[in-house]
C-alpha cells in the first residue's frame, strides 16, 4: 500500500502548539483541516484586533489634516508653504517608516509588535496637545510633532505584513481588505470626530457657541485618542498571537527588490493609495479655500466638516476592491479604477468654474471611491504576481518561500505607494503658490493616472503578458 495518503492524512493532523508569550508553532492556513478546526477563530480574532490598532494608527496620522484648518482661529500663524509642510510631513515620515515596519513582525512578532507600535501613537498625540496648547510654538517643532504623526503610517506595512500569514490565499483578499479598510477609516473618523470634540470643548471652555474655539480647546485633537490607543495596546497584548513561522529576512526582502514587478506595482499603488491618502489630507485644505463658507457647519453647539466624507468612502470601497480582484482579477479592476479616477478629475476640473460645493464634493467622493477600489484590487495583485515571481525564479519554490517575499513585496509597495500622501499636498501647495490656482496641479494628476492605467493593462492585462495568464 502506497504511504503517500498516509503522510498527507499525517500533516492533516498536525495540531497547533501554543507556547508562552502567545507564540504559535505550526500555523498553516492552507491545511483545511488545521484551518476549519482551529485557525479559522484565531485568525479573525487577531484580525479583529489588528483593525482597531490600525485604525488609530491612521487617525493619529491624519490627525494634521484637520488640525491646520484650526489653527488660525486658535491664534497661529503660518503661509500656505507651511500649511501644506504640516500636512505632508506625516505622509513623507510615515511612508519611510514602512520600510523598517516591514520586518518588525518577523523580528519581534506580530503580536509583541502591535502593543509597541500602538504605545508609540501616544507620543505624537500629547506632542500634538502640547504644541497647539501655546500659539507661540515655532514652526520647527510643530512640524517635527507632525512629522511624528507618521508612526501611525508605518503601522500599516507591519499589521498588513502580519495579517497575510494568518489567512489561506483563497481569503487573503478578503481580508487584507478588511484589515487596510478598517485602518483606513480613521482617517474619516478624525476628520469627523476632531472638529465635532474641539467645538464642543471650546464651548464648555470660553461659553457660547464657537466653531473653532481656542488653542486649549484645540489640544482635545491629540488628548480624545490616548483612552483608546491604551485599550488597543493591551487588547492586543491580552488576545493577539506571534505565529512562529512569519518568518521575513533581509535576503527576502533584497530578492523582491530585484523583482521588476515590485516596482511597477509600488508605482501603481501611489496612484491608488497615495490618492486616497493625499486627498485625505489636502481635502479639508481645499473646501476651506475653494468653498470657505462650506467649511464647517453648524450641528447645535459644535462644528461639523464634510470633509470625513471623502476618506470614509474610499475606506469603505477597499475591501470591496479586494473581493472583485478575487473573482475577475485585480488587473481589470485595477485598470477600470484608474479609468474613473483620471475621468472624475476632469470632471472635477471642468465644474469648478460652476462654483458648486455640492457637485465639487460628489465628484470628490467618486474620486475617493475609484482610489479605495484600486488600493484593494493593486494590492491583491501583489501575492499572485510574486508567487508566479518566485516560482520563474526558483523551480519548484516552496509556499512558505513565496509567502515571505510576497509579505516584504507587501510592506515595500506599501511604504512606496506612501509617498503619495506627501507627493500630492505639496504639488497642490506648489500650484497654488506659483498660480493662486489648484487646477494646473490636477491636470497633472489627470496625466499620472493616464500612464498608471497605461502600464497597469499592458502589464497585467495585455493578451499575451506573461502576468496575464495568472489571472493577477
Amino acid at each position: 500500500m502506497s504511504t503517500e495518503p498516509q503522510t498527507a492524512a499525517t500533516k492533516q493532523q498536525v495540531s497547533l502548539d501554543f507556547r508562552a508569550g502567545r507564540w504559535i508553532e505550526h500555523w498553516n492556513p492552507e491545511d483545511p483541516g488545521q484551518w476549519e478546526r482551529e485557525g479559522r477563530p484565531i485568525a479573525r480574532r487577531n484580525l479583529s484586533w489588528s483593525i482597531f490598532a490600525e485604525f488609530l494608527g491612521f487617525v493619529v496620522w491624519q490627525l494634521w489634516s484637520i488640525v491646520v484648518v484650526q489653527l488660525p482661529a486658535a491664534g497661529f500663524r503660518f503661509d500656505t508653504s507651511q500649511t501644506f509642510w504640516l500636512i505632508s510631513m506625516p505622509s513623507l515620515i510615515g511612508a519611510t517608516l514602512r520600510i523598517p515596519y516591514t520586518f518588525t513582525v518577523s523580528r519581534f512578532g506580530g503580536r509583541n509588535w502591535t502593543v509597541v507600535s500602538a504605545l508609540l501613537l501616544l507620543i505624537p498625540t500629547l506632542g500634538l496637545a502640547a504644541c497647539v496648547a501655546n500659539p507661540s510654538t515655532p514652526f520647527w517643532l510643530m512640524l517635527l510633532v507632525a512629522g511624528l504623526s507618521g508612526f501611525g503610517g508605518g503601522n500599516f506595512a507591519s499589521s498588513m505584513a502580519n495579517i497575510t500569514f494568518f489567512y489561506p490565499a483563497k481569503e487573503k483578499g478578503w481580508a487584507l481588505g478588511l484589515n487596510a479598510a478598517g485602518g483606513n477609516l480613521g482617517a474619516a473618523v478624525s476628520q469627523l470626530a476632531v472638529p465635532v470634540v474641539v467645538s464642543l470643548t471650546a464651548v464648555v471652555m470660553i461659553g457660547g457657541t464657537g466653531a473653532n474655539g481656542t488653542s486649549g480647546a484645540l489640544a482635545m485633537a491629540g488628548l480624545m485618542w490616548v483612552p483608546l490607543i491604551l485599550i488597543a495596546a493591551f487588547g492586543a497584548w491580552r488576545n493577539m498571537n506571534n505565529l512562529s513561522n512569519a518568518k521575513g529576512d533581509l535576503a527576502g526582502s533584497l530578492a523582491a527588490l530585484k523583482e521588476p514587478h515590485l516596482w511597477i506595482v509600488a508605482f501603481l499603488y501611489i496612484g491608488t493609495f497615495g490618492s486616497f491618502i493625499g486627498f485625505g489630507g489636502v481635502f479639508p485644505k481645499l473646501i476651506h479655500d475653494i468653498f470657505p463658507a462650506y467649511s464647517a457647519f453648524a450641528l447645535g453647539p459644535a462644528a461639523l466638516s464634510l470633509a470625513f466624507l471623502g476618506p470614509l468612502v474610499g475606506s469603505l470601497s477597499r475591501p470591496y476592491g479586494g473581493r472583485l480582484a478575487d473573482r475577475f482579477g485585480g488587473a481589470r479592476i485595477t485598470v477600470t479604477s484608474f479609468a474613473v479616477m483620471a475621468v472624475a478629475t476632469l470632471a472635477l476640473i471642468a465644474t469648478l468654474p460652476l462654483k458648486s460645493f455640492w457637485l465639487f464634493l460628489a465628484l470628490f467622493l467618486v474620486l475617493f471611491a475609484a482610489s479605495g477600489v484600486g488600493n484593494g484590487s493593486t494590492y491583491r495583485m501583489i501575492p499572485v504576481i510574486f508567487a508566479r515571481a518566485s516560482r520563474a525564479a526558483h523551480s519548484g519554490a516552496t509556499p512558505s518561500y513565496t509567502a515571505r517575499l510576497s509579505s516584504a513585496a507587501l510592506g515595500l509597495i506599501s511604504a512606496i505607494g506612501a509617498y503619495g500622501g506627501f507627493v500630492i499636498p505639496q504639488l497642490l501647495g506648489a500650484s497654488s503658490s506659483a498660480t493662486g490656482s489648484y487646477v494646473p496641479a490636477f491636470f497633472g494628476f489627470v496625466g499620472a493616472y493616464a500612464l498608471m492605467l497605461i502600464v497597469s493593462w499592458a502589464c497585467y492585462l495585455r493578451r499575451g503578458s506573461a502576468v496575464a495568464r495568472t489571472g493577477a
